[in-house]
């Protein structure tokens, strides 16, 4: 039996995996879910609930957990097998739910579409069925804004799958079971086609927007019910910003938090007790959102603006945040003393061992790419350190390597090697077979 110490994620997230392999399903949630009360960022909490959602046939949500996992932590490899083998998933349901029959295996290697691009030789030749020939002719002109009303959190699936059309050499190629790309991805589409005429005929636009004007005039009405509204549509609009910006699709999260935004700026602190707070988390979003765009300066001065917002209101975990931020955005730049100037000024506002972690190895990293070789040294052991303390074999192995390549740019060939052979065996532990090649 398992003992529950009290706020203990670990030993949460432990049983939410007994309770997994025992086919409890709604237990292993609560777990999960609890694991992440206090750590939102705790990413073995993160990868229980999204492995949870997806023995539960929840891929779509799943998908959303194993993408915020990936984001905290893109250096571990389950996170990308939960990103392929949720995609695989949802793209299999489209067809026939029954087919589904997806493997975690250990081995699987991930090709850049890059990469497979340079390998297809033929340009994208789509041969459509007669059915789904007739299916596009029948399907009706729809407005984007109305779509979006009746797919509500798959617009950005569709928007996705619409986005792959448009890269030929992916749709040239075939999967392992010699299935066409190009006919997953249009199924997927005519799937979501279908359900939005569900919804219409179910509930046509029409009547949703005649109910939203008497949910706006009983809004006006009833000033007490004021607040509880706001709430909510906070919520659900941070909600929604969430799901596209981890759902790689950038452009629409920066828009829908930039109009949130603006709609905060309109009220007053009364009617949104947290005003401050939201304005700098929505321009978090935004500088993020710029970020994944390739818009550097611009994420620069979002991420800044957040900053400010934070100083201004006294609120050390927003600072923490944008401090995080602005490093990266500097890394990105190429501007290495400035992203290590504000990573160390994040230094003492790290909360646990593995924040420390990545602190120390990323500002590491920075020092070797200006070739201060001896604070590269100096950093990558603190990393080495705090991931001995948490216990992270990935996180060991990173930061074994920068010692390393900081011991050759120091001449300092013989302790250099045994660094080395120390990170192989964390290579072969975690059986990262392109790790353990480049350390060889």
């Amino acid at each position: 039996a398992l003992r529950l110490r009290a706020g203990d994620k670990h030993c949460l997230v432990a049983r939410s995996e007994c309770y997994l392999k025992l086919g409890d399903t709604e237990n292993s949630l609560k777990d999960a879910e609890a694991s992440l009360q206090n750590d939102k960022t705790f990413s073995k909490g993160l990868y229980q609930k999204a492995e949870t959602l997806y023995t539960m046939g929840d891929f779509e949500f799943a998908l959303v957990f194993y993408h915020r996992g990936y984001r905290l932590r893109p250096e571990l490899q389950k996170f990308r097998l939960g990103i392929e083998k949720s995609q695989e998933a949802i793209v299999n349901c489209i067809g026939s739910p029954s087919s589904v029959k997806l493997e975690n295996k250990e081995d699987l290697c991930f090709i850049s579409r890059q990469e497979e691009s340079k390998k297809a030789n033929q340009k994208l030749q789509i041969k459509l069925t007669k059915d789904q020939k007739w299916a596009k002719k029948q399907q009706p002109v729809r407005n984007p804004k109305t779509e979006r009303q009746l797919l509500g959190e798959l617009y950005a699936d569709k928007a996705y799958l619409e986005k792959l059309l448009k890269d030929e050499d992916l749709m040239a190629s075939s999967t392992k079971q010699g299935i066409k790309v190009a006919d997953l991805v249009l199924s997927g589409i005519s799937y979501l086609d279908t359900r939005s005429e569900f919804w219409q005929q179910q509930k046509p636009i029409y009547a949703r927007v005649r109910e939203r004007k008497l949910r706006q005039q009983r809004w006006t009405r009833d000033k007490k019910r004021k607040p509880a509204e706001i709430g909510r549509y906070i919520v659900k609009s941070m909600e929604e910003i969430d799901m596209l910006l981890t759902g790689g699709s950038p452009e629409e999260g920066c828009q829908k938090a930039e109009r949130v935004l603006k709609t905060i700026q309109r009220w007053s602190e009364d009617e949104v007790p947290n005003k401050n707070e939201l304005i700098g988390t929505l321009h978090s979003c935004i500088g993020n959102a710029r970020l994944e765009m390739g818009h550097l300066e611009a994420a620069l001065q979002s991420h800044k603006m957040d900053l400010e917002f934070a100083r201004q209101n006294h609120l050390p975990d927003a600072v923490s945040r944008a401090l995080d931020n602005i490093g990266r955005v500097y890394a990105r730049i190429g501007k290495f003393q400035q992203a290590i100037d504000t990573w160390e000024e994040k230094i003492p506002m790290a909360k646990s061992s593995l924040e420390k972690t990545w602190l120390f190895h990323e500002i590491g990293r920075c020092y070797l790419e200006l070739n201060k070789a001896e604070a590269a040294q100096n950093y990558g052991q603190k990393s080495l350190q705090s991931a001995d303390e948490e216990g992270d074999v990935e996180w060991q192995l990173h930061a074994a390597v920068l010692v390393a390549q900081a011991q050759v740019k120091l001449k300092d060939y013989q302790s250099a090697i045994v660094t080395f052979e120390k990170a192989l065996e964390k290579a072969k532990l975690t059986h990262n077979e392109a790790a353990q090649k480049a350390i060889i």
